[in-house]
């Protein structure tokens, strides 16, 4: 009897087992993660667009060559020679100004707009569009129409103005003021878009906060400044990063409108790079030139970097 128990007792553990086994689902092996094959096309993109040139361009920094003939390795002589240049500084002060001018004014009448934006109810749809309509426009016909028809003293609002006795001057050909001139028709263009991108991160704040500071009495500017501005804090440094970048990279607007005089007055890096490499042909030293505005901008980027870690910190 006590032989048969056992029996039925192995018998049972071993359906019970057998069960279990046929219950438990088999494991099956993850296919494996393709999903970079997506990012490949963007990665071959930049590989040939961005990086290729950047490399290129970064090696013939340290040689001396004409864009003919075989590029000579002269190592640091480049940029001993540029460090040494008057000019050099002169662009590199222009740089420093356009940038500083560039990345404030336009900030700070970019959200005041955007904030008046957000206080009325009709044409929103209509100012929108012509903030943002120049940014849509090739800068060199933005850029010739500001010469030929506001600035020039001929056929522009300034010699309309000239004509009826008021005394304003073409401030493109005066060495004082030919950099702010073309700054100011480059802010021109660029704050209509900050306010259109300022605009939109304002309308994403929850209007349940903002009836809340207004309720509790908190006035118009305490309530941009403590609910509004840290709400769209990232958006403002973002585009803050973005101005910086692109006030070090003005080329176009200089080009057409002064072509970086008169004399050195309106001269940047990047036009004073383009002329030393297409006009003098040293292609080496002009390599330099915009290895040394890349690394502006690269400080700008890390310094961005840092302070969005530190605020991520917070």
């Amino acid at each position: 009897m006590a032989d048969r128990s056992a029996a039925d007792a192995l018998a049972l553990t071993a359906t019970g087992a057998l069960s279990t086994s046929i219950v438990r689902p088999m494991r099956r092996r993850k296919p494996p993660n393709r999903k970079w094959l997506f990012l490949l096309p963007a990665l071959i993109v930049s590989l040939c667009v961005v990086l290729i040139p950047v490399v290129v361009t970064t090696l013939l920094a340290f040689t001396d060559w004409n864009g003919f003939s075989m590029p000579h390795w002269v190592g640091l002589a480049n940029f001993v020679t540029i460090l040494g240049e008057a000019r050099f500084w002169a662009a590199f002060r222009n740089n420093c100004v356009y940038t500083f001018l560039f990345a404030t004014l336009p900030m700070i009448c970019s959200l005041f707009a955007a904030l008046l934006l957000m206080t009325i109810r009709k044409g929103r749809t209509f100012f929108q569009v012509v903030y943002f309509l120049p940014v849509t426009i090739a800068t060199v016909i933005l850029a010739q129409i500001w010469r030929s028809m506001i600035y020039s003293p001929t056929s522009g609002v300034v010699g309309w103005l000239q004509s009826v006795g008021i005394p304003v001057d073409n401030p493109l050909v005066n060495p004082d003021t030919s950099l702010l001139g073309v700054l100011f028709v480059d802010m021109w263009s660029w704050w209509g878009y900050l306010t259109v991108i300022y605009f939109a991160a304002l309308r994403q704040v929850d209007r349940s906060l903002i009836e809340a500071a207004l309720v509790d009495g908190a006035s118009r500017w305490q309530t941009f400044w403590h609910v509004l501005r840290p709400s769209i804090l990232p958006t403002i440094m973002f585009m803050l990063l973005m101005s910086i970048i692109w006030s070090f990279k003005v080329f176009d607007w200089i080009y057409v409108l002064t072509e970086g005089g008169p004399g050195f007055s309106s001269e940047v890096l990047a036009t004073l790079g383009y002329k030393t490499a297409f006009q003098s042909f040293e292609v080496g030293r002009a390599s330099a030139y915009s290895l040394s505005m890349s690394l502006l901008g690269m400080a700008a980027i890390v310094v961005y970097l840092r302070l969005q870690a530190r605020r991520e910190k917070v």
